[in-house]
């Protein structure tokens, strides 16, 4: 048993805590980045995009993984407002307003979009629009992309961000080391609840997310 545990008797439950909150932020972590790349098929295919899909690098830290997927949802924001910009250009006022007014029937817009999207690319799929109908009027995806950015930033920051995301096969020691240092008592409690109120936040975000993302794919499999 090291020093500090015969100094501070809980500091070993404090450690299991912070290894079991590493290892449900890495699960939770990855179903982001499998939603992400559903989402990235749909507007690859669908809407003409090019994003790169992303991985989770297992020889990288937990903030270098977060930055990864960051960049990725940052792309997809980016897109999602190209697509608003071309609708805008593309129509007269009075039919870009009907695409954001709750009042009007969906298959109304579905028509304006397929429109707008058959003079882009010169032919265009009502699934296209669809799509296109979903991402510009659902604030859902787009509060929950910007609110999970920001958690993902927080999360880069803090205590875990410069751990690798494999633990796996590693010694609890060279594990505890790495996330800990030289912690005393005081500074490992407040690192876990740190860390906890960050995981949970992540988690309803990352919910939040995923269930926009179905709502968006779903569209896709029922055609």
């Amino acid at each position: 048993m090291a020093l500090s545990d015969l100094l501070y008797p809980d500091n070993p439950k404090r450690k299991k805590e912070l290894i079991q909150l590493h290892q449900e932020l890495l699960d939770c972590m990855s179903t982001n980045f499998h939603a992400t790349n559903e989402l990235v098929g749909v507007l690859n295919e669908h809407l003409g995009c090019t994003i790169t899909p992303v991985e989770m690098r297992k020889s990288s830290t937990v903030k270098e993984n977060c930055e990864i997927i960051i960049r990725v949802m940052s792309e997809i924001q980016h897109q999602v407002q190209k697509i608003d910009s071309e609708m805008k250009e593309k129509l007269e006022p009075v039919l870009y307003q009907k695409l954001y007014d709750i009042k009007e029937p969906e298959l109304e817009k579905i028509a304006i979009a397929q429109r707008v999207f058959s003079i882009i690319f010169g032919e265009a799929t009502s699934t296209a629009a669809m799509v296109a109908i979903k991402l510009l009027g659902s604030n859902h995806l787009t509060l929950s992309v910007s609110k999970l950015i920001s958690l993902l930033a927080q999360i880069g920051a803090s205590v875990l961000g410069g751990v690798s995301i494999t633990i796996i096969g590693l010694g609890l020691e060279m594990i505890l080391h790495a996330i800990l240092g030289a912690m005393e008592r005081s500074q490992l409690l407040t690192a876990v609840r740190s860390y906890e109120k960050h995981l949970a936040e992540f988690k309803a975000a990352s919910e939040k997310y995923q269930h926009a993302i179905r709502e968006v794919t779903s569209l896709v499999r029922q055609q």
